[in-house]
């Protein structure tokens, strides 16, 4: 039989949800088979550990509901097309690189980013990116951008995904920091993270615990956002200057940690958390945001990650909200909003 004897029409559609595959094949004159992948990584908050956790300080984790997708579209064109979207479903970045990935053609500083991330990736897998096929690449945050969830882990960690190479070590030659969300986003349970020396690698060790973590007390922690972003590698790299306190903060942090995670009284764990505080403001050489902000507040606050913006924690009762909103500070999640626990 000839080719052209051959000749059908036939249209299938095959879509496995998250992680998977969505083939559709289209033919006449034989099949041609088109595919776009979906990679999904979880956002994250520091709930202890913050800074010091990049020195090796124990630090628990969550991961959270809200996070990052990337879908990638096979073309035959060798250009790699980008688009990201928000929350709201807007376009907020774009550009095209060609490929193979030799030279620029945008020159935005986002641009230079994405590009020098997906080279490290090539340099970590030559085989990626590296044929004469293209792609139409969008992501997609389902959380606001100056929320500080981890538009850039959850994206690291999805290309990481996509081109099949570790994600730790992916970030660690590019944005750098201490990879804890980059756990966060393979993870989908809380986790507890330390870095520990290596021999074998140029950077510490990622060990990561998965736990069954949820207090009994969930219904009085609230999630409240400063309503402005913090530049998280200006933040370590001030840190990183610092010299005094280190050591025996780091002890002291891991043991605040230990003891957090089996916490069953809010009354424990307040006194746990304003330690917590304390300790970190005299490392830092900064006032808490309770000191700062919230004074007069009936519950206990504490910075998560990077301090200064981003979300807080609080705990507290039906009138947090209200505390809170009339200060202007608009987002206020409970705890079962805002994290993942699968476990």
């Amino acid at each position: 039989m000839s080719e052209q004897s051959q000749s059908f029409f036939f249209f299938y559609t095959i879509t496995i949800y998250k992680s998977g595959l969505h083939f559709k094949l289209s033919s006449e004159y034989g099949i041609h088979l088109k595919n776009t992948q979906t990679y999904n990584s979880n956002g994250k908050l520091l709930f202890t550990g913050e800074y010091l956790v990049l020195e090796g300080a124990k630090a628990l984790a969550l991961p959270t509901k809200f996070g990052q997708d990337l879908v990638v579209e096979f073309i035959e064109e060798p250009k790699l097309y980008w688009e990201s979207y928000d929350d709201k479903g807007q376009i907020w970045f774009h550009t095209i690189f060609q490929l193979p990935l030799t030279n620029l053609l945008a020159h935005e500083k986002i641009a230079l980013t994405l590009f020098q991330i997906l080279q490290q990736a090539q340099k970590q897998n030559p085989n990626f990116l590296s044929g004469k096929q293209g792609f139409k690449v969008k992501t997609n945050l389902d959380f606001p951008r100056d929320w500080g969830l981890g538009s850039s882990s959850t994206l690291i960690n999805n290309i990481a995904k996509w081109s099949n190479i570790n994600a730790f070590e992916l970030l660690q030659k590019t944005m750098g920091g201490s990879g804890y969300d980059i756990a966060c986003a393979q993870n989908e349970s809380p986790i507890l993270y330390k870095l520990t020396p290596s021999v074998a690698d140029t950077f510490l060790k990622p060990q990561v615990t998965t736990i069954n973590y949820k207090p009994k007390f969930s219904d009085q922690l609230y999630f409240v956002h400063l309503n402005k972003k913090q530049i998280s590698s200006k933040e370590i790299q001030r840190f990183k200057e610092m010299q005094k306190g280190k050591e025996e903060a780091i002890k002291t942090i891991s043991e605040i940690t230990e003891l957090l995670v089996k916490t069953t009284k809010l009354d424990d764990f307040e006194k746990l958390i304003k330690e917590h505080e304390k300790l970190l403001a005299s490392v830092l050489q900064r006032p808490t945001v309770q000191e700062l902000l919230f004074k007069d507040y009936f519950g206990q606050t504490k910075s998560l990650g990077a301090w200064g913006g981003d979300f807080i924690l609080a705990t507290g009762n039906d009138d947090t909200p209200k505390y809170f909103k009339k200060k202007g500070f608009e987002t206020v999640l409970l705890y079962d909003e805002m994290i993942l626990n699968t476990n």
